[in-house]
């Protein structure tokens, strides 16, 4: 029913799982299935979805399963409709705007420039730079331009980007250097002349050098976003310098209270009683009044010997009492609670961490750096006895990678897995990579926060396929490494050569990892440069 239309979604927050993959599902698909008992139908459903996030400060957010997938974001707080003025444009130029926006051409140096922004504030999701594409096409065709300019691209990455913002960009190591304009492309044909009620076309212009083009975008990203939110962003950066802890995480059923949330005590919930009573207060008179109404109208019973000795036995009760002598207060005080004022209590709980060291035990690091790798491992996996974590290993050497060591707190374990490692052979860091990838995935499941150590040299010989060549090696090794920078894995690469590597630094880059290199360390050197590792959430 809603197709060509939008959908609002009041109270996000509280939307389920179910409902928000639904939804989701038909934003992407653009259709509605029915698959049932042998029917399948499909309808057309290319809406536009408004969801209204009105929870508190402590609720929880609505399900990122759609919020990923929603491109604009207002914070409304403190808006009234007084501030709202006239539309930037009129319905019809809206409707002439929409003939326009398959036309509208993004140079290549707008597109780069949008994704690396999206980059440099933090935003990793994909839908979120197709977002701002689109937003981009969408402002050139409001302005009846055939071709989009860094205006269109700067209001998009204030609607799309700003509020999307995880992180600050790092501040320049440098000035940048002056740099030549590229030559301005062949001016476009002149516009036909809009019709009336429709701004005129404006002006395009040379599109700035890439470097200049990111730092406009940032600094239009940055306009919309408040001074909190970057105070808090700021403060997150400072704490993650030297946390040692797992991040806080929702807990069904242990941990320190939070509040309370909307919700049936099933499933593990605890019912908070004192918030259930509190939510149920307001409503009693109405309720009160309800129920006297509903006594009223409801059917007498018959008359009769029955009913007589019923009204008798009532009245007559506990005589001795003074209650019962007094009209109207024999009965004692009812409170109606609905299930919409039960309040289940919120838990958080510190997750733990699990620390996964990644060696390389090829005959490259074997000569160098095998011996301190596993010195350090034996000290962290007693500091992490004393912490109650957990540590996992695994090692890399010949044409794949084996897991010596599932997540565990047994220091006799981890010994004697690494007493018994070999080195030499090839370098699999591919493979290497992948493994660490599904372990961590194990170790979130289970509720602990993954941390990755790799200590490798980089230079990978054996691809994903365990054939040798270092060209496809290190072209698989990388792209390995971008798929745990999606996870979003905190981690830190250890360069185990003699000298610092090129090629162990790339992988860092890659991975959007730390980067130690220390040639000269021993395994105390090593086991503090781990310790001194960000924890997510600190």
């Amino acid at each position: 029913e809603a197709d060509a239309g939008a959908v609002l979604v009041p109270m996000a927050e509280r939307l389920s799982a179910a409902t928000a993959a639904r939804l989701s599902r038909v934003l992407d698909e653009r259709e509605v299935g029915f698959e049932r008992d042998g029917v399948s139908r499909r309808w057309p459903a290319q809406v536009a979805v408004v969801a209204l996030d009105e929870g508190q400060a402590d609720d929880a957010p609505p399900p990122e399963a759609l919020t990923d997938r929603l491109a604009l974001r207002a914070d409304l707080r403190e808006l009234s409709l007084r501030d709202c003025g006239e539309p930037a444009a009129s319905p019809e130029a809206v409707a002439r705007a929409r003939e326009r926006l398959a036309g509208v051409e993004v140079p290549e140096p707008l597109l780069r420039a949008l994704c690396a922004t999206a980059l440099r504030l933090g935003v990793d999701s994909p839908r979120a730079s197709l977002a701002a594409l689109r937003a981009t096409r969408a402002a050139a065709a409001l302005r009846a331009r055939a071709r989009a300019n860094d205006d269109d691209a700067q209001l998009a990455a204030r609607l799309v980007l700003g509020p999307r913002a995880t992180r600050l960009p790092p501040p320049p190591d440098e000035a940048p250097q002056a740099q030549e304009p590229p030559a301005p492309p062949p001016p476009p044909a002149p516009p036909a002349p809009p019709p009336a009620g429709e701004p005129a076309p404006e002006q395009e212009s040379a599109t700035p050098p890439p470097a200049a083009l990111e730092d406009l975008l940032i600094a239009a990203a940055q306009a919309v976003v408040s001074e909190q939110w970057l105070a808090a962003l700021r403060s997150r950066e400072r704490a993650r310098e030297a946390g040692r802890v797992g991040e806080l995480s929702a807990s069904p059923r242990g941990g320190r209270p939070v509040g309370s949330r909307a919700g049936l005590p099933r499933g593990g919930a605890r019912l908070n009683l004192m918030d259930t009573l509190r939510a149920a207060a307001p409503w009693q008179p109405l309720r009160r009044r309800e129920a006297v109404q509903a006594a009223r109208m409801a059917p007498r019973p018959a008359s009769g010997p029955a009913a007589a000795h019923t009204t008798h036995t009532t009245h007559t009760a506990n005589p001795s009492s003074q209650g019962a002598r007094t009209a109207g207060t024999s009965r004692p005080l009812r409170l109606h609670v609905h299930a919409c004022d039960l309040r289940v209590s919120r838990l958080q709980q510190r997750a733990a961490t699990a620390t996964l060291f990644v060696l390389d035990a090829s005959g490259s690091s074997a000569l160098h750096r095998l011996a301190e790798a596993k010195g350090a491992i034996h000290l962290l996996l007693a500091d992490c006895y004393v912490r109650r974590d957990q540590v996992g290993v695994v090692a890399f050497r010949g044409a794949r990678a084996e897991v010596l060591l599932e997540p565990t707190r047994s220091l006799v374990r981890a010994r004697r897995s690494l007493a018994a490692l070999p080195g030499g052979g090839g370098t699999p860091l591919a493979s290497a990579l992948e493994a660490a990838l599904r372990m961590a995935g194990q170790v979130r499941r289970a509720g602990s926060v993954p941390v990755v150590v790799l200590l490798t040299d980089g230079r990978a010989n054996i691809d994903r396929s365990g054939q040798p060549g270092r060209a496809a090696a290190e072209a698989d090794a990388l792209q390995a490494a971008r798929l745990l920078r999606a996870q979003h894995l905190t981690s830190l690469v250890v360069d185990t050569s003699p000298q610092p590597a090129p090629a162990a630094r790339r992988l860092a880059a890659e991975m959007g990892a730390a980067y130690r290199a220390l040639p000269y360390a021993g395994a105390a050197a090593l086991s503090a440069a781990v310790q001194a590792l960000p924890r997510p959430g600190a």
